[in-house]
């Protein structure tokens, strides 16, 4: 048995994507909403099982990860995010790389000798690793016009994998692998006429002009946190618009705060562009906090939390 284990955002998709263009199999896929990253619990794997994993934290997964190895699964885990400690065992192979600048699919692209980079590329738009994708682009000689749409599609997909819960989104994380499975380029689903390029193109055009009247709560030299509604769209739009922000303010670290339905906030943080450290050592003083250097969130922020998110976050870049 094979088990597919990938984050419901941009680059989980996009990396499970680009291994089934390569070597198409049968397997029992796993995911979520994008902050649903603790998804190796649900796998119940054993000895000559196969058990590959893509941009979910191997520290928040470490126990469910111990497991199946000790139960002789073999594990393929290939992510970005904080790792902790890395398991010594002859049936993990791991390929983590921390570094600020690359995502899972860029990573495993390079594992697959770069067959299917033009998807790679729009993952890393879809992560905000705008620089990154536009050297890799300039590599294949892309022109600006299609490095544009590479960039909305990976933001258009990043964006379908933001909510409390799968009815948030436009699209279940699963269904939206099997469409984009169908097409071996990016730019095939994008000239496809109704596709869902196209869709969530509409979608995340509407629910950014509503984010575009978001309340700042809080402003100073180095920091900015916004405030979204109550409302599904805000949910769905929290981690773009916070990429949006980054990219207009690229000196500025970023936080979006939304109601997440169950009684706590969620919020997104993205570190300065000029200087992406940082977000995951703010964000991992809190207890469901988790990510990357250069964004990180907060699952479940207790409301009567939010006055030291703020002092914590500010002081971190302020310092």
């Amino acid at each position: 048995m094979i088990y597919d284990v990938f984050n419901g955002d941009a680059d989980g998709i996009i990396a499970l994507l680009q291994l089934h263009l390569s070597t198409p199999c049968e397997s029992v896929k796993i995911t979520g909403v994008k902050r649903d990253i603790e998804l190796l619990e649900q796998v119940s794997a054993a000895a000559g099982d196969k058990v590959r994993v893509f941009d979910i934290s191997m520290e928040k997964n470490k126990p469910a990860l111990e497991r199946l190895l000790a139960a002789g699964a073999e594990v393929f885990y290939v992510d970005h995010h904080k790792a902790g400690e890395i398991p010594a065992n002859s049936t993990l192979d791991a390929h983590i790389n921390l570094d600020a600048d690359t995502c899972t699919s860029l990573i495993l692209s390079d594992l697959l000798d770069r067959r299917f980079h033009l998807w790679a590329i729009t993952a890393a738009y879809g992560d905000n690793l705008i620089a990154r994708a536009d050297r890799e682009a300039e590599q294949l000689g892309l022109s600006e016009g299609q490095k544009q749409v590479l960039k909305e599609l990976g933001t258009y997909i990043n964006y379908n994998g933001y909510g409390s819960c799968i009815d948030d989104l436009h699209y279940p994380p699963l269904e939206l692998f099997e469409i984009l499975l169908a097409y071996s380029s990016p730019f095939d689903v994008i000239a496809a006429p109704g596709s869902v390029f196209h869709k969530l193109k509409s979608a995340y055009e509407s629910d950014i002009a509503l984010a575009a009247q978001a309340e700042v709560i809080h402003e100073d030299g180095a920091s900015k946190v916004v405030m979204l509604d109550d409302q599904a769209w805000a949910r769905r739009v929290s981690g773009v618009y916070g990429n949006l922000l980054a990219n207009q303010s690229p000196e500025l670290a970023h936080a979006i705060v939304t109601n997440n339905n169950s009684g706590t906030y969620t919020v997104s943080v993205r570190a300065p562009l000029t200087n992406k450290q940082g977000a995951v050592d703010v964000c991992g003083q809190f207890a469901t906090g988790g990510g990357r250097a250069g964004a990180a969130g907060i699952n479940e922020l207790p409301l009567e939390s939010l006055s030291k998110f703020i002092q914590v976050f500010s002081s971190f870049y302020n310092s």
